[in-house]
């Protein structure tokens, strides 16, 4: 990991409730900035809009050079580029040899304050900006019971997330102990609709879990369009999602957890969750390796060990492989965690995993 990555992490995130969690596994003391990102409790709301979202997301003008004008018109100076439907889509003036062309069609989208620019959109995309859609869209839930235990940065600002928890975790009878989460997220690079979603993070092993590990999550999401703000009272009612997490992760759990996984039962989820026949030699080598992996975790770590033998176990043992151990290429494994769980991987995870035990149960039976 590099050492920009490592400083972004721990200057652009802000973590809640160490008290109850410990420390972010992205963590460096020496990275801190003036003021550290890690809070014993929760994330002052005001806090998340000084040190994260005190930026506008602004619309720009595009601009192009070329090097030859398509059609000069009479005006002395002025061109026009006509296309194919008959109409100018961009207008541009001579500069001494080189044409300088604004574009109609697209305008790019960026921070007002370093003049980053994230992408490039039709007319009719409508910013959504975090402190709107982040931080006064939640606020309106929040409580004594429902506080910010974390939101951040992304991509250099092109995405960004808030999330809301509980003060205290939650343990269940099987041993399992818990934070439930609703999570908002959006984007301005055109990856993200505005998402409103229920997560769970387990503490053993600070992964982030679906909600309903059997299908993606309850969640609402809202497009970027001109129409969005007249959903703003839909987007308020599904935040009270959040309080429906902590029974339904718990009723998933004590499901799994009382589903036996025998080792013949493990060995077959293996060769089909990652199969090794059939596959190039690179593809086999890869496999082998996340195989050894995954029976390391389900015999011997104290993340998944401990639900051994049942489908709980098998969840575990594959979300915290992808979390910690999967090989990572293109960004840090702390931000890849991060973009999966806003982007809804982790949701498809969970679901894949427990579609593949369940066929594999069904044809033992």
């Amino acid at each position: 990991m590099s050492k920009e990555t490592l400083t972004w992490l721990n200057t652009n995130t802000l973590v809640g409730f160490t008290d109850k969690r410990g420390k972010a596994w992205h963590y460096r003391a020496s990275e801190q900035g003036a003021e550290p990102n890690h809070y014993a409790g929760a994330i002052p709301v005001e806090d998340v809009n000084r040190r994260l979202f005190y930026w506008d997301a602004v619309k720009g003008t595009a601009m192009v050079t070329f090097d030859k004008p398509r059609t000069e018109h009479a005006s002395a100076g002025l061109f026009y580029w006509t296309g194919s439907d008959g109409a100018a889509a961009v207008t541009y003036e001579d500069g001494g040899g080189m044409t300088l062309a604004a574009d109609g069609r697209r305008f790019p989208v960026g921070r007002a304050d370093t003049g980053a620019i994230f992408g490039y959109f039709a007319d009719g995309y409508e910013i959504h900006q975090y402190r709107d859609w982040l931080v006064s869209n939640v606020a309106t839930i929040l409580d004594d019971e429902l506080q910010i235990g974390s939101a951040g940065l992304l991509k250099g600002g092109a995405q960004a997330w808030v999330s809301v928890e509980v003060p205290e975790n939650i343990t269940t009878p099987e041993g399992v102990e818990f934070r439930p989460n609703l999570l908002a997220c959006t984007s301005l690079d055109g990856s993200l609709a505005t998402t409103y979603k229920r997560t769970v993070t387990v503490v053993v092993c600070d992964n982030t879990l679906a909600a309903g590990l059997h299908e993606q999550g309850q969640q609402i999401k809202i497009k970027h369009s001109k129409y969005s703000k007249k959903r703003m009272t839909e987007v308020r009612d599904a935040l009270a999602i959040v309080h429906t997490v902590a029974d339904d992760f718990a009723a998933e759990v004590k499901t799994l957890c009382e589903t036996d996984v025998s080792e013949k039962a493990w060995r077959a989820f293996l060769d089909a969750h990652a199969p090794i026949e059939g596959k190039s030699k690179r593809s086999m080598t890869l496999a082998s390796a996340e195989r050894a992996e995954l029976s390391r975790l389900w015999n011997f770590d104290h993340r998944v060990a401990p639900w051994k033998n049942t489908a709980y176990g098998v969840v575990q043992a594959v979300n915290t492989y992808t979390h910690h151990a999967q090989p990572v290429r293109g960004a840090s494994r702390p931000e890849r965690n991060m973009v999966r769980a806003v982007t809804g991987g982790v949701d498809k995870l969970d679901a894949q995993t427990v579609a593949t035990l369940d066929m594999v149960l069904a044809s033992l039976s």
